[in-house]
């Protein structure tokens, strides 16, 4: 359904998150901080419209039940005492029961391999042989169980739930149906039984890492397979701005060695897992940029906006998720660039924020010694030295225009 133009007292605002694993969830929150600071009248706590996947789903799902970005950037970067959402460690806990049920198998396997091999030589080959025990793998390297009980306990909070009916402003989360290979969109009618923590858990579980989340009958997994975003949720549900972050961009390796920023085979150095991640980034967000460049003809009267990281932003790539300096260095790369796009574009931005009762803060974008610290009574002196040394440089580039020979990433699509 095409959206229908709103007076200022009856717009509709709508956040879609796209995922991106634990550091996709870190960069979203420190955006998310840069936008809700620098756009006056913004309150990611009262969005009409939220769809999440994957990562993204973890966002918006702890956003629609009353945690503010402030509140998630600090139980990202701090000790302190309360009851936070995101821990690290609960996404790469390995499946150990998975493989010692699957382990059980190896004997029956073998058993059955040698017969054949006496009653058939010459039929049984290696290859063989290796498809059958492949039978014997788990169905996902991490067990995904302790994100959900992670979330379900923190949804038990008082003023939280774990109810898509429950909650007063619209939550949809977006599952892939692995069998059927259709998208499933819970928080929609006929998925909104499902508790929130559990759709989290579906749509965080990409196929290899996490084994399927069988709900009702389906198995479950990242909703990512499908679409990068699933924006048009948001928009056929009726906003009229809708505000979209996506941490998936692709490293532009070759820039980034011919200006000495990387050395040479920087990638091949990183082995497997960096070539499999830059594989599936330049895929994932080829077929976001399609999708969004349709947007305009289907909802011509509905604004939307991406927010995405600059392809240069090399620590990004290269962060260990593990580390709390590297979760604090993501949260000031996300809030910086963002801050950056929003300078860059401001005389856009602003006129079509004004369009929906909003308006960019220009007296905070000028601020170029502006961190995401300062803006939440956090001292620069809990991080790191070293980490401090890199904000600075970061912070340098906070300027009016961008440097000479800088390279970006595309932050807008056509709509």
């Amino acid at each position: 359904m095409a959206t229908v133009r709103r007076g200022q007292r009856g717009r509709r605002l709508g956040l879609a998150l796209a995922g991106g694993g634990p550091a996709g969830a870190v960069y979203e929150i420190g955006a998310l901080r840069a936008l809700e600071e620098s756009i006056d009248g913004l309150d990611l706590n009262q969005c009409d419209v939220y769809v999440g996947v994957s990562a993204g789903a973890f966002v918006t799902a702890s956003l629609a039940n009353g945690l503010t970005p402030t509140q998630l950037v600090r139980g990202l970067v701090t000790d302190e005492p309360g009851e936070h959402p995101f821990d690290p460690t609960s996404f790469f806990r390995p499946a150990y029961r998975a493989w010692a049920r699957r382990g059980l198998q190896l004997p029956g396997l073998l058993a059955h391999a040698l017969l054949q091999i006496s009653s058939a030589p010459h039929d049984e080959t290696l290859m063989k042989s290796l498809v059958r025990f492949s039978r014997a793998l788990p169905l996902g390297l991490f067990d995904n169980e302790p994100i959900r009980r992670n979330l379900e306990r923190t949804f038990a909070i008082k003023g939280r739930t774990d109810d898509f009916r429950k909650l007063a402003r619209k939550l949809f989360i977006v599952a892939a149906d692995l069998e059927a290979g259709t998208p499933i969109v819970f928080g929609a009618r006929g998925w909104d039984h499902v508790p929130i923590s559990r759709a989290v858990q579906a749509s965080t579980a990409v196929p290899g890492l996490y084994p399927p989340v069988e709900i009702d009958g389906r198995l479950c997994v990242d909703g990512v397979l499908l679409k990068t975003l699933h924006a048009s949720v948001a928009l056929e549900h009726g906003v009229d701005l809708l505000l979209c972050l996506n941490p998936l961009v692709s490293m532009d390796v070759a820039a980034g060695e011919a200006k000495g920023k990387l050395q040479p085979g920087a990638l091949l150095r990183r082995g497997m897992p960096a070539i499999l991640s830059q594989t599936f980034r330049t895929m994932i967000h080829s077929r976001m940029v399609v999708g969004m460049a349709g947007y305009g003809a289907r909802f011509p009267d509905a604004d939307v906006e991406l927010f995405e990281p600059e392809r240069d932003e090399y620590r990004l790539f290269f962060s260990n998720i593990f580390s709390f300096s590297s979760r604090r260095e993501i949260c000031q790369i996300a809030y910086a660039a963002t801050r950056r796009d929003l300078w860059r574009r401001r005389t856009t931005l602003d006129a079509m924020l004004r369009r929906h009762g909003l308006r960019l803060r220009m007296d905070l974008l000028q601020d170029q010694e502006r961190d995401i610290w300062e803006g939440m009574g956090l001292p620069r002196s809990s991080i790191s030295n070293e980490v401090g040394d890199r904000l600075t440089r970061a912070l340098d580039r906070l300027e009016g225009v961008p440097r000479p020979g800088r390279r970006r990433a595309k932050a807008r699509r056509a709509v």
